[in-house]
């Protein structure tokens, strides 16, 4: 056959196929088939999971960190670039052209980008939100300003207390004339006219975004959609958030306050989500841009737009996302995350590699009904201020901070006031060798002056006034562990500590001495790590409701249906980005509740546990978790009180670096030596380079580990041995 022949033939067969590819196009067109998963992508332009690059993206106040990965192979990249606080997305695209071009690719090759993001916290902190108009049933209107008896603090906390204003004020909520049933009959219909009139009242008052909330409406949503269809006619523009699609579970207050929450940040987060996903997709050519979620999952940029109240923890959830990621690489599963930056600490628990979640998210001091890792947050950093009142006499540190301008006194400027940096400083754990790979810096003489003012105010040596911030301020740090765990019902001594963030490293060998919870594990890149849990991290999304039943006045059966379709709910969403059912995981979560009680707990269960076992096996887990966190259970029936299916994407293939097998010394990657300050005398200590560290190398402490974004220290009397993962797994000597 000649050339000319074999062209024409490869021609007939490629025009054969195309026209076999419209037939079937025109088929499902006409409803006659249902192409598979993979046309559906094509067609909609997604990118298949697991054949290109993938990249997380978290922004700090300081650094923007990235991770690059090539799902076909696991190969990993990294790269820290300076943050743009006026506007972060340039930090980010920054960030981008420094990683491909490290990576040796071109950005259009880069499919997903998966970004933690501070945006809506930061609006909630900052009051910056948008002006929010209500609408409510009926006799209604008040359900802000009543909300729940509570008042944080002490026993004497009213005294001090004051209550922030409602994110709806009062003069811009309105009633509709309806109402819905508890089992959600309609008992009176919608006054459209007069809903009409009133909504007016709003648009005159000029709002940016409008809430629906209404009287038993996650039973049934008619109404709120109803009143969406009218706002959008006579408030053209406005975005509007109706509670049976944000959080469709009982609880008036909290229901309205999460709703109100939602369209407080939604103008924010979506002119940020959409700038940024536009000049993603004009330099990378259709590129996917995902947000991490409050809970550790990611979102699709629309689910983010329209439903960010789920966004408020974006930020500390990558770091235990990375935390769980890298944890297993070394073998690890029960942790205790320690996340230490320069104004704050966050922690949190893993068992069996998954963190625990709550149903409840808090910023300041507004709560929502929105599912998040169970991070908690102490004023305790890096910046954190040292001081001693004049009428205790007593040391203090945090929450009060120096920030990152004017800073530590160490910096240099402008800052008078003393610092746990500038007491690292006083103590050598921070020598000039290890700051920032020494391109950062820093006065060790203001450090001691500015120490010296609480050791003049103590009477005490400058080195001894520096060890008692030191200790006072790993005190606060234990107290936010110990919630998370002992006040939990779990015993830290079962739990190994990840430390990272920039400072972590510096007192997680002191913590887990307090904890008792071994080994450290130090990752590599400690202040990149955020960014990995970024890039690591699953999508995800969920579908609740709320039934409210006895156990024993239902069926196995009835609520394996409920729970299948609200799976069949949120498998929607993970299909239009991809995601095809096979590559999807299912599991549910059932609220109980003793009958008669308020409280409920959120019971995790596999369909195949809930096959096996059905309701009497999520009973019996119900019991083990209430006399694990209250030490005793009722003799009283279980009673259901909200339905949940969660549904994830398949897990990224990404492959830790390996090390090189050293010999177990350490001696090729010592830079320096120099002298410490640990238990009340100095010590002799060496410095370590970490980038010329190798597996099973041995470093016994007193030593400080060096690397380009943090520093680690090891204490007196323990050691730590680098894994074939990179991590540093500090334990006690003995």
């Amino acid at each position: 056959m000649s050339n000319s022949d074999d062209s024409v033939r490869k021609y007939e067969q490629r025009i054969a196929e195309l026209e076999a590819r419209l037939r079937r196009m025109e088929a499902f067109m006409d409803g006659d088939e249902t192409p598979p998963a993979t046309q559906i992508a094509a067609r909609r332009n997604v990118p298949r999971i697991g054949e290109g690059y993938r990249l997380g993206v978290d922004v700090g106040g300081t650094f923007t960190d990235l991770m690059l990965i090539d799902e076909r192979t696991g190969d990993t990249h990294v790269a820290k670039v300076s943050s743009t606080p006026k506007d972060s997305s340039i930090g980010v695209l920054n960030g981008i052209e420094r990683i491909c071009s490290q990576a040796g690719i071109d950005p259009t090759e880069i499919n997903y980008v998966m970004h933690g993001t501070t945006v809506a916290t930061n609006t909630v902190l900052t009051g910056s939100g948008a002006l929010v108009g209500l609408v409510t049933t009926r006799g209604y209107r008040q359900v802000l300003q009543i909300a729940r008896s509570f008042v944080p603090g002490g026993l004497g906390g009213w005294v001090i207390y004051n209550k922030s204003d409602p994110l709806a004020p009062l003069e811009l909520t309105i009633e509709a004339n309806e109402r819905i049933a508890a089992d959600g009959t309609v008992v009176e219909p919608l006054d459209e006219d007069q809903l009409r009139r009133d909504l007016q009242v709003l648009k005159d008052g000029d709002i940016q975004a409008l809430t629906v909330s209404l009287y038993n409406a996650y039973t049934n949503g008619v109404h709120e959609r109803m009143v969406r269809d009218v706002a959008q006619s006579v408030l053209p523009g406005i975005p509007v958030s109706i509670s049976s699609e944000v959080m469709p579970e009982m609880y008036e207050y909290e229901r309205t306050e999460t709703t109100v929450v939602n369209s407080y940040i939604r103008p924010v987060v979506a002119k940020y989500v959409e700038n940024l996903h536009g000049e993603l997709d004009r330099r990378m050519n259709g590129v996917r841009l995902q947000i991490l979620r409050s809970d550790g999952g990611l979102s699709s940029a629309d689910a983010a737009k329209s439903a960010p109240v789920n966004l408020l923890m974006s930020g500390p959830a990558g770091g235990v996302s990375g935390a769980i990621w890298i944890a297993k690489q070394s073998g690890y599963e029960d942790l205790l995350t320690f996340d230490m930056g320069g104004t704050s600490t966050d922690v949190a628990l893993i068992q069996n590699g998954v963190a625990q979640t709550r149903r409840e998210t808090r910023v300041a001091d507004v709560t929502v009904r929105a599912p998040s890792i169970d991070v908690r947050t102490v004023g305790a950093g890096g910046g954190s201020v040292a001081y001693v009142p004049e009428l205790t006499k007593a040391l203090r540190v945090g929450p009060k901070s120096a920030g990152a301008d004017p800073g530590p006194a160490a910096y240099g400027r402008g800052g008078e006031e003393p610092t746990v940096t500038d007491a690292n400083i006083v103590l050598g754990y921070l020598p000039a060798a290890a700051r920032l790979g020494g391109d950062m810096a820093m006065d060790d003489s203001l450090a001691e002056k500015a120490v010296g003012t609480v050791a003049d105010a103590l009477g005490l040596p400058v080195k001894k006034a520096a060890e008692g911030i030191y200790d006072i301020v790993n005190e606060n740090m234990f107290g936010a562990l110990r919630l998370v765990s002992v006040e939990q019902g779990y015993d830290p001594r079962n739990f190994a500590l990840v430390a990272f963030g920039g400072a972590g490293p510096l007192h997680a060998n002191a913590l887990a001495k307090l904890m008792g919870s071994w080994p450290v594990i130090v990752p590599p890149g400690p202040g990149v790590l955020c960014a990995s849990g970024d890039a690591t991290t699953r999508l995800r999304d969920e579908a609740s409701r709320t039934l409210v039943v006895r156990v024993e006045n239902t069926s196995d059966r009835t609520i394996r249906d409920e729970l299948e379709e609200l799976a069949s709910q949120a498998a929607k969403s993970l299909e239009g980005e991809g995601v095809e059912r096979h590559d999807q995981t299912v599991a549910y979560e059932i609220d109980l509740r003793y009958a008669g009680q308020g409280t409920s707990l959120s019971v995790p269960v596999t369909p195949e546990h809930f096959d096996r076992e059905g309701l009497k096996g999520v009973t019996k887990h119900f019991d083990d978790m209430h006399h694990q966190m209250f030490t005793f259970n009722l003799d009283q029936p279980h009673e259901l009180v909200n339905l949940r299916a969660v549904v994830q994407g398949k897990e990224t293939m990404v492959t830790a670096r390996k090390l090189d097998t050293g010999g177990g010394d350490p001696s090729r990657a010592k830079t320096a030596e120099t002298t410490v300050f640990c238990d009340g005398e100095d010590r002799k200590a060496a410095i370590y380079d970490r980038e010329k560290l190798r597996t099973g190398d041995r470093i016994n402490g007193p030593a400080i580990v060096t690397e380009m974004d943090s520093t680690t220290l090891i204490l007196p009397d323990h050691y730590a041995e680098v894994d074939a993962v990179g991590s540093l797994l500090i334990r006690p000597a003995s």
